[in-house]
């Protein structure tokens, strides 16, 4: 992975080599590794960019013990000046969704389009899951064996998880968060999760805005996509009523077509308002 030159040094890596660029943007101690099922699909028609935020995986750790939401959106945006992207497509998950919006709130002009994926806008209880996802929550970042019993609770529905092979549900929730993030850097990120309230600002937005609606998710509340769709003006909300909070994974295909599509739509808008065609 290549690293920003500024600091905290930002591990970010790339893929694709044509196309407009798109910018992903992971959840809460998890490693832009985790996109590994949209970054497949989408590098054969853009150029891809996924990073560790700081203080995970191959990122330098953070100068202070708490930070915010711009911060991090701050760390974003340096990844894509070091790659010397002038635009793209922005796309954030759960927390990662959280930075985006302050991304696109810093730099307005610097998007064609922006996708939000089960997150919410914050308020005092904005960032508070359903009980049973607050539990399990708090057990995925316990010690032992029960960590990744607790994910698959947290992320997929039970009817998901009793469709795949065990073995192979195993494999896969060892692969993508087998490794977890520091508990100093679990603690910088809650807090800032905590803290994270766009709500009066996203009026603000003047760009195509999805908003994706896990209709099973028990860790950011359905309704909070619906509340993010009516605060972003002209935003397209899409349930995807059988999914979790780990949407990436369980419904790859369908989330990634709606992206493309979403990308697409945006670049026919701008190019019909006499936007440049090249998007690099």
């Amino acid at each position: 992975m290549r690293r920003t030159a500024t600091r905290p040094r930002i591990a970010y890596d790339t893929h694709g080599d044509s196309g407009s660029n798109v910018l992903l943007i992971m959840g809460l101690g998890m490693r832009g590794e985790v996109w590994a099922p949209q970054v497949a699909a989408l590098a054969k028609q853009h150029c891809v960019a996924t990073y560790d935020h700081r203080g995970v995986g191959a990122s330098e750790p953070s100068p202070t013990a708490l930070w915010t939401m711009k911060d991090m959106a701050r760390d974003a945006a340096r990844v894509m000046d070091d790659l010397g992207w002038e635009r793209a497509h922005l796309v954030g998950v759960s927390m990662g969704g959280m930075v985006a919006q302050e991304l696109a709130l810093l730099h307005p002009t610097r998007f064609m389009s922006l996708t939000l994926i089960a997150t919410q806008a914050g308020g005092p209880t904005g960032w508070t899951p359903p009980p049973d996802g607050l539990v399990n929550f708090l057990r995925s970042f316990a010690g032992g064996g029960g960590r990744l019993a607790a994910l698959q609770q947290l992320l997929y529905p039970p009817e998901f998880v009793a469709s795949m092979d065990a073995e192979k549900m195993q494999q896969q929730l060892a692969l993508r968060f087998g490794k977890p993030a520091p508990r100093a850097t679990i603690v910088g990120q809650v807090s800032a999760v905590m803290r994270h309230d766009t709500r009066s600002r996203l009026v603000r937005l003047r760009l195509p805005c999805l908003v994706v609606r896990p209709g099973k998710d028990r860790l950011v509340h359905p309704s909070r996509s619906e509340d993010l769709a009516r605060l972003i003006p002209g935003a397209e909300l899409v349930s995807l009523d059988d999914a979790g909070h780990g949407v990436t994974f369980q419904c790859a295909e369908a989330l990634n077509a709606l992206l493309l599509s979403h990308f697409a739509m945006a670049e026919g808008l701008a190019v019909g308002a006499h936007a440049p065609s090249v998007w690099n």
